[in-house]
């Protein structure tokens, strides 16, 4: 049973610079990706429902949000190996999030939200008829992204510090990094939620 609570040894050889290249290099193509498809629509009928993707999307951040939670009891109980099981499932999952959210933007542009009548439009009845809950959107929706945006490459680098066996750091920044990506699971399903009434 002790061999449970035993850190695990390292999975990859030290290259800080090797690895900041990398992850930089990662993140950067990311967030331009990202930045550009939301300018990008293909009028492409896939014979179903694109709006699946964002479906899976929540589904998967949902799942994150939970997983993020189960990750940090096991490790605050000792259970390292489970702890990194997790958090590398964690990893994969955000791979298939990634291609899904792309998919999602490029096939089904962008939703307004209080759009009722899915006309690409809102206008003064439509803005009155949703009051300040467009606000809270608005809100929920700027904080997500802003985090999004920022947190990939925190993530992996307390990912890097873990897999060289550097856990000492990987504690430290593991501080920041999970309740950043726990916020960004949890309002991921948050936006779908709010906006999804409004796809066309």
């Amino acid at each position: 049973m002790q061999s449970t609570f035993r850190l695990p040894q390292a999975s990859l050889k030290k290259d800080d610079r090797k690895a900041a290249t990398m992850i930089i290099i990662f993140s950067v193509v990311v967030f331009i990706v990202v930045a550009t498809i939301g300018k990008l629509k293909l009028s492409v009928n896939l014979g179903f429902d694109v709006h699946i993707f964002a479906q899976l999307n929540a589904v998967i951040n949902a799942i994150t949000a939970i997983l993020l939670v189960a990750a940090l009891a096991a490790v605050k109980n000792g259970r390292y190996g489970l702890h990194k099981g997790i958090m590398l499932f964690s990893l994969a999952l955000s791979i298939i999030f990634l291609v899904s959210y792309i998919a999602h933007h490029l096939f089904a542009g962008e939703a307004r939200f209080g759009d009722i009548n899915h006309d690409g439009i809102v206008d003064a009845a439509e803005l009155a008829s949703v009051g300040n809950m467009r606000l809270v959107y608005f809100i929920v929706l700027s904080t997500h992204i802003a985090l999004a945006a920022i947190i990939l490459p925190f993530i992996l680098f307390t990912a890097y510090r873990a897999l060289i066996g550097e856990y000492g750091i990987h504690k430290k920044l593991a501080r920041y990094t999970w309740p950043l990506w726990f916020y960004v699971a949890v309002t991921g399903p948050v936006v779908y939620l709010m906006i999804s009434p409004y796809y066309r």
